[in-house]
């Protein structure tokens, strides 16, 4: 290819923001070369390349604003040392059928056995599948929801938060709530009851969610629309951290040995 003629089409390239074909053009031409592909062939690679190009783009933007703190993928998960109930539910919940299903996943249990992890887990490869994902831990949601109701702006965030296919609401239980917040809560749940999916991570078993919400009524309601016909997981288990420090410790102690 002519010089001028491949400087043109990288500056076209920029101009109508082709990145892929940009990125693959050199690799390409190298190839139609060498095989002496069809002008039909050397087209279809280009355009193939642009379409692979996008969607990792999209992808990536999902994730993005998805609102997650961290980047935590389900391959990154150590299996073996997760509660007996997540192991049995994950190979099914990483179908993503829950939330074609609009089905909730509730994971229950004390600190540092990867609830956060899995939610976070789920929720990428949901972005990576196509949906569309919110994450939001609980008590940063509710200032959000009574900024919003302050400034008369409820119903934008409410008709925003109905759109997603799948809602991450991280760390419920970690903060309780006044009657008012808790409503507020309420109803910002109950858009999405029995529509479209939520994962809840919480620190405590049901029976103690009055304890969140300080209104027996309001706690039980909650309960009530989340866990129809829901994935229930149990996450009660040693934490990762305490067990990740008690083998820290340990291996300290072997090396201090061989020292002395």
């Amino acid at each position: 290819m002519e010089t001028s003629y491949k400087t043109t089409i990288i500056d076209s390239c920029r101009t109508l923001k082709l990145g892929g074909v940009k990125s693959s053009l050199d690799a390409i031409m190298k190839d139609a070369n060498n095989q002496k592909w069809t002008f039909d062939r050397f087209l279809a690679e280009l355009l193939v390349k642009e379409t692979e190009h996008r969607e990792s783009t999209r992808r990536k933007a999902q994730i993005k604003k998805a609102g997650f703190p961290q980047l935590k993928y389900l391959e990154d998960l150590d299996r073996e040392c997760l509660p007996k109930d997540m192991t049995v539910a994950l190979p099914e919940l990483e179908t993503l059928d829950f939330i074609r299903t609009g089905q909730n996943v509730i994971m229950y249990g004390n600190p540092g056995t990867g609830k956060t992890h899995c939610a976070i887990g789920l929720g990428i490869k949901a972005c990576l599948a196509g949906y569309n994902v919110l994450y939001a831990s609980v008590p940063r949601l509710l200032v959000h929801i009574k900024e919003c109701e302050s400034q008369r702006r409820l119903s934008r965030l409410q008709k925003s938060f109905e759109k997603y296919d799948l809602a991450i609401l991280d760390e419920c239980g970690y903060k309780s709530f006044d009657k008012a917040g808790a409503e507020l809560l309420f109803n910002h749940i109950s858009l999405r009851a029995g529509i479209k999916s939520i994962i809840i991570t919480t620190n405590l078993g049901f029976d103690k969610w009055d304890q969140i919400f300080t209104d027996k009524i309001i706690a039980a309601a909650i309960v009530d629309r989340l866990t129809f016909k829901s994935f229930i997981v149990d996450m009660n288990a040693q934490s990762y951290r305490i067990r990740a420090t008690e083998e820290w410790m340990k291996e300290r102690k072997m090396k201090q040995k061989i020292e002395n």
